[in-house]
């Protein structure tokens, strides 16, 4: 049974979440956009009495904190969100989360959460979702990755907004169809639960992008060219699983090349027939995805 609760964190962000279980093996669930924590409701669901879950609402999105300003969604704040949430459902002082599952941008707050805090998690399930150094190298260097990230510029726009809400928000279906028609999972309740969210505001969500420094360069003297990202700051040596569908048209193969520098404790798992979209496609396999890690 999934139930609401209102997390108050001690450097006062509110963060609405989703919960369900009330067994002692503890599992935080993050997700990415354009999306909720409603779309980890059928794993937790599933999971549950024997796994305590808990998915938030990032900061940005329906019931949580929303900032105005773009600087408040930089991934040191967001990364304190997470930080603090796992600290406020820990079973005593400094316990570890069992596991950290995050998909999307829940995924780059799970990254970096996990390079400097891996006290705070036993282990890291990662799906679709690149890893800071990777995804650098590939918006440097692969006009392919390049030319599938072009909509986070789109996104950047002062008046992505509006241009998104228009026409029943005609332009952010695509992001979940990836244009290729309505799929089997985006039932009717889903397309209506998408709505409520989206109709509750996308500033937050939107400010994500613009307060990020990885996204396709805009010409030869971009910035994103001189940014640095030393090894020390993004090495995860918590155990990573990488669940990864192959067809996923904004995150390319390449980002998966050479990610065991950065994380040497790595299980990939590619996915042939699944997209970025894999946990409404294929909620089993990350079901028993899950039930794997924490066995």
């Amino acid at each position: 049974m999934i139930h609401s609760l209102t997390l108050e964190l001690p450097h006062g962000t509110t963060l609405a979440c989703r919960a369900a279980g009330e067994g002692r093996v503890r599992v935080l669930l993050l997700h990415g956009f354009p999306e909720a924590a409603f779309v980890w409701d059928e794993v937790m669901q599933a999971l549950s009495p024997q796994v305590a879950c808990l998915a938030p609402n990032l900061r940005g999105y329906p019931g949580s904190s929303a900032p105005a300003e773009v600087a408040a969604y930089r991934a040191r704040h967001l990364v304190a969100d997470i930080v603090a949430a796992i600290e406020a459902v820990a079973e005593a002082p400094g316990a570890a989360l069992d596991l950290l599952v995050a998909h999307d941008w829940g995924g780059a707050l799970a990254w970096n959460l996990a390079a400097q805090r891996p006290d705070l998690v036993k282990r890291l399930l990662i799906i679709n979702s690149p890893h800071p150094a990777t995804f650098l190298r590939e918006l440097c260097d692969s006009p392919a990755q390049q030319a599938a990230s072009a909509y986070m510029n789109f996104l950047c726009r002062p008046d992505a907004e509006a241009l998104l809400a228009e026409g029943g928000f005609a332009r952010l279906w695509p992001f979940l169809t990836q244009k290729r028609g309505a799929p089997a999972w985006l039932t009717p309740a889903l397309r209506a639960q998408y709505e409520r969210s989206w109709g509750q505001g996308l500033t937050g969500p939107l400010n994500y992008y613009r307060a990020s420094p990885l996204r396709p360069p805009c010409g030869p003297d971009d910035a994103l060219h001189t940014l640095v990202l030393p090894d020390e700051a993004v090495t995860v040596r918590v155990p990573t699983t990488v669940l990864w569908g192959e067809q996923d048209a904004a995150l390319l193969p390449g980002l998966l090349q050479g990610l065991a520098r950065w994380v040497p404790d790595l299980d990939l798992v590619p996915v042939p027939q699944a997209s970025h979209w894999i946990v409404h496609e294929q909620p089993d396999l990350v079901v028993a995805t899950i039930r794997r890690l924490l066995a």
